[in-house]
């Protein structure tokens, strides 16, 4: 049986300058939706010295999540006192070349196969990993509109106005490896809309898109494991 359950967060951002700007926009805004499967009600167990892994998905050299994204969650994760996190790059240079794009096991099925190699087995025992959260997704600009023109420094100020949107779209897949069974999924989109005012000096108001996006996957990770 699953159970699903489905939260919204809207960060509002504003500066105000002047009036005149407060007239012409509210500031940035980033809106964003969590989707959160599980597998079951119940909490996901972990002994104290039990480990969880944050990886990106790659495929080949066309197709990378970000790492600064994997970074992102890891360290929030590694913040919670009862959960242990083992950074993606020291995962990957103790598995070198388990891990790397085109042999990356990107399903249970492979896992089990790659778990059925004695050392990879061993290595996975010895760091005492017990959870793989996959995420894959990007952030892409669009929309860009406006035009912003600069005089030479330092007497120069700058003229104009330009905005753009950004989407963040993401999906973090957590695996059991003691079991090889997948517990859940996170879905996150988080959209927002940026500006640069030049009236002299440029004032930008940049939605954190993406930073939101981290915080909704990493919250609601942290609240898929026992917190006892």
């Amino acid at each position: 049986m699953k159970a699903s359950s489905l939260g919204e967060v809207i960060v509002v951002c504003s500066f105000s300058l002047s009036i005149l700007i407060v007239t012409f926009m509210s500031g940035c805004s980033t809106s964003t939706v969590v989707d959160e499967q599980k597998s079951s009600s119940a909490k996901l167990s972990m002994d104290s010295e039990e480990k969880i892994v944050i990886m990106g998905r790659r495929h080949g050299n066309s197709y990378e999540t970000e790492p600064g994204f994997i970074d992102c969650i890891g360290n929030n994760i590694s913040r919670s006192e009862n959960l242990n996190v083992v950074q993606e790059k020291n995962f990957l240079d103790t598995f070198y070349p388990w891990f790397e794009p085109r042999i990356a096991p990107l399903n249970l099925n492979r896992m089990k196969v790659a778990l059925n190699s004695d050392m990879i087995a061993k290595k996975i025992e010895e760091l005492k990993v017990r959870y793989i959260v996959w995420v894959d997704g990007s952030t892409e600009t669009s929309e860009e509109s406006g035009s912003m023109t600069c005089g030479m420094a330092p007497s120069g100020g700058c003229f104009g106005f330009k905005s753009w949107d950004k989407t963040s779209s993401y999906e973090a897949t957590i695996w059991d490896l003691k079991g090889l069974t997948e517990k859940g999924k996170i879905k996150v989109d988080s959209k927002g809309s940026s500006y640069i005012l030049g009236v002299g000096p440029p004032i930008p108001l940049i939605a954190q898109v993406q930073g939101v996006a981290c915080e909704g996957i990493s919250d609601r990770l942290i609240g898929f494991f026992d917190s006892e």
